[in-house]
């Protein structure tokens, strides 16, 4: 039998090419009319892997929070660097994929990969001696401040106008058309310091658990 002049249709195919067109495009270029277009196949072909566009842009999302390294917290590192790296690695993967943010940002829900980062972050701080209820405020606490450093640029929010910004009116920005241009050092490090004052201020707490244990 000869073979197709095209791979098979799979799962892991619809997913690449919506998440390269989420990636290229945003959410809003996501339909399965476009999605077979782009694969070369029939529209309802999808529909024996997919259902809905929803059901796709879950799996692009999760297909994103797979690419979330989880080593730290199996490689007998503290709870404190475990969750120093892992954060790193999270925001990596949303700042590769920014146009899937609002959809992780509403939560794991389903999705597999989602669940077992979750699950991850949540046991390596109970194992570390966080009680429960603080564990899970951790977990929410770090995916707030990934997620959010993911879904915009400080720097980038400037304009590369001298004039923009008159010293009249803006006394102290008289430098603020340089950001742009240094956009991502400044973000790079701007997430550094806030994520190392997040830890320090959580490494307080966690010697007070231990002087009232």
């Amino acid at each position: 039998m000869a073979r197709p002049r095209k791979p098979l249709l799979s799962t892991d195919r619809i997913v690449a090419a919506a998440r390269a067109l989420v990636d290229a495009e945003g959410l809003a270029a996501v339909s399965t009319r476009r999605l077979a277009a782009e694969l070369g196949v029939s529209g309802p072909s999808l529909y024996n892997h997919f259902r809905t566009k929803d059901q796709i842009l879950e799996a692009v999302a999760d297909s994103v929070s797979a690419q979330v390294d989880l080593s730290m917290f199996e490689d007998g590192r503290d709870w404190r660097t475990a969750l120093y790296d892992w954060a790193v690695s999270y925001r990596a993967a949303l700042r590769d994929h920014p146009n899937i943010v609002p959809i992780l940002a509403r939560g794991p829900g389903r999705r597999p990969a989602a669940l077992r980062l979750a699950d991850a972050v949540y046991g390596a701080m109970v194992e570390a001696g966080w009680p429960p209820a603080q564990a899970t405020s951790i977990g929410a606490l770090m995916r707030y401040f990934a997620t959010g450093s993911a879904l915009g640029s400080f720097a980038g929010g400037f304009v590369d106008d001298e004039t923009a910004y008159d010293p009249a009116d803006y006394p102290h920005l008289g430098q603020a058309h340089l950001l742009a241009e240094q956009q991502e050092r400044i973000d790079e490090r701007a997430f550094a310091t806030g994520l190392t004052a997040l830890l320090d201020g959580l490494e307080r707490q966690y010697e007070r658990l231990g002087e009232t244990g």
